[in-house]
């Protein structure tokens, strides 16, 4: 198994209203010399994150503690830029395990989902709810369903649907990556292949 089993997540949200992140913002090209995933969340948003002399910028919401949880709400356009990978692999290095917005880059999208974190495409009005919400209450929890493809704000019951590929949808249900899916399937491989 790569990732965590994704079936559902409930849990409180960290607010990123910017838009246009790209992925030298999500990790930034100087930390990109390692080949392995791990360690990579150290250094998620470090520019923004951190002063020069690596100190905590307070007012960056990963530093604010009101605000926790698996679930990033970034705004619209995120993931431009390079294709790197590894700015999946921050996110989910950090304990994200799903990002909202209203529009991904169509390269992170590929690159989340390869890497067991979810992408939700939700509407610009219904992520400016989520915001609303977070602002409100930093503590409310929203509800993540991968089977039914529905991102729930708790607080007040209110539901959209997002869209998935049938074959990612099943790699994250069972925490696989492509690899791991062709060796969940060796015994069907193999009765296909016999004479």
């Amino acid at each position: 198994m790569a990732y965590d089993i994704f079936t559902t997540i409930s849990s409180p949200a960290v607010p990123l209203p910017i838009e246009n992140v790209d992925t030298d913002q999500i990790i930034p090209a100087r930390f990109l010399k390692a080949v392995e995933r791990k360690g990579f969340g150290d250094n998620l948003f470090r520019d923004w994150r951190y002063e020069k002399d690596g100190s905590p910028k307070a007012d960056f919401p990963l530093n604010d503690s009101t605000y926790s949880g698996k679930i990033l709400v970034g705004a619209k356009n995120f993931g431009s830029g390079s294709s790197r990978e590894h700015a999946a692999w921050a996110i989910y290095d950090y304990g994200f395990r799903v990002v909202v917005s209203s529009f991904f880059a169509d390269i992170f999208m590929g690159n989340a989902l390869n890497n067991g974190l979810l992408p939700v495409i939700v509407s610009p009005e219904f992520l400016q709810k989520i915001f609303d919400t977070i602002e409100k209450d930093a503590n409310t929890a929203f509800d993540v369903d991968i089977a039914k493809q529905t991102f729930t704000i708790s607080a007040t019951g209110e539901t959209a649907d997002f869209a998935i590929n049938p074959y990612k949808k099943h790699c994250l249900q069972n925490g696989l990556d492509d690899i791991d899916y062709l060796v969940d399937m060796k015994e069907k491989i193999t009765e296909f292949e016999a004479p």
